[in-house]
């Protein structure tokens, strides 16, 4: 079948009923994918050419007949970016050795959601021819132009492996995920956690209730402003104490609060009355995925209750199978949270620095399932035997 190939630097350019009939097709789609989210974070400026984040979103268009509107058959999420930051896949390293011997590494092509690491879909294709003419039109779009390299993050496995069939470089990460497995409460859950395990997580919840802190679960259709602009003080707090800027802005927060609220978890956090601290989740009917967090005042063990205790009996109450934590962070574990491996695909332009990286993630690979091995080893359930 033939395809019309366009670039489109908008979504509004897609048009959202042609964007969110797309994910619907899609096994792995999520929340972050959605026209919703997407727009937020150009249109309030948070993911936009000014922050170097540029879209470039390749789409596949297929004439449907008889005067009707050209149909959206495939598409990939795409900037054109200036920089490494906030994608949760480190190359800074490759970077620095393109700077180092004189070549450009910026600009460079990246397909991820932005500041996301959420594992999703990334080659939106109706079906599999459709998805094979989307990984060619990348092919030539990145052989045609002057980017250094292409990166695709976080895709599924079976999108990985399709990529690599292409000719890109696989590489893969740990996140630690939490899986549902049925618990009729939260004590239920810590019932089946190792002895210490168990009572240091219950000795955390009794410090934070011990200091008169009660929690609201405020779901996006009943968020406030003053909600959200409580958040968003935690939410920018949490990056002056880094001594950093925060990549998303109070504009981005309450438009996804105005366009997908059936999908939005505010925790809020409260003492004598008064808003202390807050996180926000992102939600489907299956999946809890812990997004952002910061506090007004410090106390001990607050940020474990509020960004993973609360949330889990959230899962509990609603029967919801998973919850990802966000990257990184062994020390979930100890909270029954499991390693998962992730992916992402590389291609870069230059054949020698191609073949450094490529011997580089064949070393880094076994040590990845080294390191998953010895996670798994320190299972934080009690045995089964």
């Amino acid at each position: 079948m033939n395809y019309r190939t366009r670039i489109d630097s908008s979504l509004s350019q897609i048009g959202q009923s042609a964007w969110d009939a797309l994910l619907a097709t899609q096994a792995d789609a999520n929340p972050f994918l959605s026209f919703a989210f997407l727009h937020a974070l150009h249109e309030s400026g948070s993911a936009a050419a000014d922050t170097g984040w540029q879209p470039q979103f390749l789409t596949l268009w297929r004439d449907s007949g008889a005067g009707e509107p050209e149909s959206l058959e495939a598409a990939l999420p795409l900037y054109v970016k200036s920089h490494s930051y906030g994608e949760y896949v480190f190359d800074w390293a490759w970077a620095d050795a393109y700077q180092r011997n004189g070549l450009e590494y910026y600009p460079k092509l990246l397909s991820a959601i932005p500041f996301t690491p959420v594992s999703g879909a990334r080659l939106l294709a109706r079906n599999d021819a459709a998805r094979r003419a989307l990984i060619k039109a990348l092919t030539a779009l990145q052989q045609g132009n002057e980017f250094s390299s292409t990166h695709i993050l976080y895709p599924p496995e079976q999108e990985a492996q399709a990529l690599q069939a292409a000719g890109f470089m696989l590489r893969s990460g740990v996140q630690f995920h939490w899986l549902n497995a049925g618990y009729a409460s939260f004590d239920n859950f810590l019932a089946t956690l190792e002895h210490k395990k168990r009572k240091n997580i219950r000795a955390e919840r009794r410090k934070v209730q011990q200091a008169g802190v009660s929690f609201r679960h405020v779901r996006g259709f009943d968020a406030t402003d003053a909600d959200w602009r409580f958040f968003y003080r935690c939410y920018a707090d949490t990056y002056a104490a880094h001594h950093s800027t925060p990549y998303l802005n109070l504009d981005f927060f309450q438009r996804i609060g105005r366009a997908m609220p059936q999908n939005i978890l505010l925790i809020i956090a409260e003492r004598a009355g008064k808003p202390i601290a807050s996180s926000l989740l992102i939600h489907t009917d299956q999946v809890l995925y812990g997004r952002y967090w910061g506090a007004q005042e410090y106390l001990p063990c607050l940020h474990f209750e509020t960004a993973y205790y609360q949330p889990l009996e959230f899962c509990i109450a609603n029967q919801i199978q998973c919850f990802e934590g966000g990257a990184q962070g062994e020390h979930k574990m100890a909270r029954g949270f499991l390693p998962q491996k992730t992916w992402s695909a590389h291609w870069l332009a230059h054949p020698a620095f191609a073949d450094a990286i490529e011997r580089f993630l064949e070393r880094e690979s076994g040590g990845i399932a080294a390191y998953i091995d010895e996670l798994n080893e320190r299972n934080p359930f009690k045995s089964r035997d």
